[in-house]
């Protein structure tokens, strides 16, 4: 009655009445005002998903009416403190949480399982946590970016025959694809990897689940010839991925409890080029910030406090084109970097000392340049840099000069 202007969502509630006694049930409580407030919520999600996307899958609506109400539950009726969902970024990673192995954080994972075996049980669906509506109903802010960025996902994702096939492994128990899918799932995976189209952290997770496909015989491929196509296609996807910060959390979403011995030379394999993304991406980051002098003197400075303070950026950029930079600076951009370098050297002594072999060159570059200059204020200016260089090398002395003998110590000792 409360909707009867609204005929299409009267039909929509009619039609799935079933769902929502059930999803009332399965919370637990018998609280109608909570029901009655989460279908104030789902009438406006309703209403906005209709409006902006009006060809949406009838099972996604069905599936956003069930996950309003339980969350609904979930967060009003005080069974959980709100943060459960917080950091749930989106239907992937809620995916990635209900297949993964092993413990994240701490019970989150336990409860998320608890969650969707509760109300999802005899319920398929592919998208069924949607951060616009958990934030929704957690913040009463209907956020429309997240809205379109969710709404915009679910139409390029919804339908499991257009997910690629390797995202259905790393996303879904294995042991859900049906028989005569499985054969042209493994087919396509194998392409992918082959070409390299993975990313690499992907491309190890994926051959954990082939090493297990293999021992179980579910695989016409051995692990030596899964191995040297796993091993080429890591080279070919090391190309064009990105440095992977959090590789323990990333492989702790894997679902499967046997891992096999056989990831370990993977695993040396990836730690390897993912070294060598890393090194990549700082050499990219350095080229980015260091090229902002001298001309663009302000944008460094804020690069480089935003994101070099604590981060050894000078290991990944050519000591002599640094000189050049710096050497072509104004005397009071030259006393501003001087400054800056000290204060992080103080500051992070420890993160930064992996560039003290360039910082040891550049000195060294410096005061062969000012060899035989007559005075002037630059060149004082470039010679109380590179006395600060030797302040902060200083603190790094034992790193860089040889181990003295057991007798020249004793003698200084005795001296």
């Amino acid at each position: 009655m409360r909707y009867e202007n609204n005929p299409d969502l009267i039909r929509f509630l009619r039609e799935n009445t079933g769902l929502i006694i059930s999803t009332f049930n399965k919370s637990g409580t018998r609280n109608l005002r909570i029901l009655k407030h989460a279908l104030n919520d789902f009438k406006k999600i309703y209403e906005m998903v209709n409006k902006s996307y009006p060809n949406t899958n009838h099972r996604v609506m069905q599936t956003m009416l069930i996950f309003t109400i339980a969350i609904s539950f979930e967060i009003k009726a005080g069974k959980i403190t709100k943060d459960k969902f917080v950091n749930i970024k989106d239907n992937e990673e809620y995916k990635s949480i209900l297949v993964s192995s092993r413990i994240l954080m701490d019970n989150r994972q336990f409860y998320i399982k608890e969650f969707d075996n509760n109300y999802y049980y005899n319920f398929k669906s592919e998208y069924r946590f949607f951060k616009f509506i958990e934030y929704y109903v957690r913040t009463r802010i209907f956020d429309m970016k997240l809205f379109k960025e969710n709404m915009e996902t679910i139409r390029n994702t919804v339908d499991t025959e257009n997910l690629p096939a390797y995202k259905r492994l790393l996303t879904e128990e294995y042991w859900k694809i049906s028989d005569d899918q499985f054969g042209n799932i493994v087919k396509e995976i194998m392409e992918d990897v082959k070409e390299g189209r993975l990313t690499l952290i992907d491309t190890v997770k994926i051959f954990a689940y082939f090493s297990y496909f293999s021992r179980k015989g579910l695989i016409d491929y051995d692990l030596k010839t899964l191995k040297s196509v796993f091993f080429n296609g890591m080279n070919i996807a090391s190309l064009n991925s990105k440095y992977c910060p959090n590789v323990d959390e990333e492989l702790g979403k894997i679902a499967i409890e046997e891992v096999a011995e056989d990831m370990e030379d993977i695993l040396k394999h990836f730690n390897m080029l993912n070294d060598q993304l890393h090194d990549k991406m700082f050499k990219e980051k350095a080229e980015e910030v260091m090229k902002c002098i001298p001309m663009k003197m302000e944008q460094f400075y804020e690069k480089f406090d935003k994101e070099c303070m604590d981060v050894p950026i000078f290991k990944y950029y050519d000591s002599f084109q640094l000189f050049q930079r710096i050497s072509c600076a104004s005397n009071e951009d030259i006393v501003l970097i001087k400054e800056k370098l000290i204060d992080r050297a103080e500051k992070n002594p420890k993160k930064i000392e992996p560039e003290m072999k360039n910082m040891k060159q550049l000195k060294q570059i410096i005061d062969d340049y000012l060899k035989g200059k007559d005075p002037s204020i630059k060149i004082v200016m470039l010679k109380e840099f590179s006395d600060s260089l030797g302040y902060i090398l200083s603190k790094y002395k034992p790193s860089f000069l040889p181990k003295k003998a057991d007798k020249e110590v004793e003698e200084e000792e005795e001296n």
